[in-house]
Parts: structure tokens; C-alpha cells; sequence
């Protein structure tokens, strides 16, 4: 009883990175983390430095050991999860097991990562594919680039609310 009472205290107060900590996950500096999916073994993850990990991301530690436990009773297999440094990883990605994130990614939103990505990529998709690299990313997005981020909520709002339609990311 006193476990669930301290579990909720935990879920209601502290923040999503100091929850991960609490369960294990080793997290590097600077980040944002902003989901509390860390699966069953959450201490075989780990998180670099500058990372912002978005809303509803899940990590998945083990595989689908359900199907053989009739014939191997104590069937389990895991893979650790490596996320390097400065690293994006948009709303409702599911990360699976073994999978390794090098240093300067982003993932885009809804992506389900079943292999590893090489460092300056931009990946996404299911399963998540490379779109490009960083400099080319950088390159097609800096013209849309808006300079809002040390503004206020009412300023920012403003500002872009008065905004001509082709200043705007389009698809």
C-alpha cells in the first residue's frame, strides 16, 4: 500500500525526467523529456546530452516472448536502447528494442523505429527510414526559420497571427 501511495506521489509531482531517473533510465544533461513510456526495463536505457524526447514516446526493452513460452517456459529476450547526444524525437514514436540513436537525429512524429540510425540524420515513417541528413534538413528549413523562440506566449501569438501565408511550412 505504502509502495502505490509513494508511486502516486512520484507520478504527480515529479517531473518526467526525474521520474525516468527514479526508474533507472540514465540521462545525460540539457534535456526535455516529456513522457513517462519507458517500458519494463527502463535501466537498459539511456538518454545523451540535449535530447528532448516528446509527448507519448515509448521505449520497448524486450520482444515477443509470449508466443514461445509454451514450448520455453522461461523464454525472455531484451535489447538495450541508446539515444546519443542532441537527439529530437517527435510525439508517438515507439523506439524497440536494440535499437541505437546516434548524435545529431531527429525523428519525426508517429515514426516506429526498428533499426538503428546513423548520426546526422533525419528519419521518419514505419518503419522509420532516412529522409535526409541534418545539413540538408538545415538547408531547406532555415529560409523558414522565424527567430520566435525568446518570445513570449502574447508575442509570439501576435507576431505570427499577422504573418503572410507563404512564410509558413507547407506540404
Amino acid at each position: 500500500m505504502l509502495g502505490r501511495i509513494l508511486n502516486l506521489y512520484k507520478k504527480i509531482f515529479w517531473s518526467d525526467e526525474k521520474f525516468a531517473r527514479s526508474i533507472g533510465v540514465k540521462i545525460g544533461r540539457n534535456c526535455s523529456i516529456v513522457t513517462r513510456n519507458f517500458g519494463s526495463e527502463p535501466y537498459l536505457i539511456s538518454i545523451g546530452d540535449n535530447v528532448q524526447i516528446t509527448n507519448d514516446v515509448r521505449f520497448a526493452t524486450h520482444g515477443a516472448g509470449w508466443v514461445l513460452r509454451k514450448k520455453y517456459p522461461k523464454f525472455d529476450c531484451f535489447g538495450k536502447i541508446r539515444i546519443g547526444n542532441n537527439v529530437y524525437i517527435g510525439n508517438c514514436v515507439l523506439i524497440m528494442p536494440g535499437v541505437t540513436v546516434g548524435d545529431n537525429v531527429i525523428i519525426g512524429a508517429g515514426s516506429v523505429v526498428t533499426k538503428s540510425i546513423p548520426e546526422n540524420t533525419v528519419v521518419a515513417g514505419n518503419p522509420a527510414k532516412i529522409l535526409s541528413t541534418i545539413e540538408e534538413y538545415e538547408n531547406k528549413m532555415i529560409s523558414l526559420n522565424l527567430d520566435t523562440k525568446q518570445m513570449n506566449y502574447q508575442e509570439k501569438k501576435e507576431y505570427l497571427l499577422k504573418l503572410d501565408e507563404e512564410k509558413f511550412i507547407r506540404k
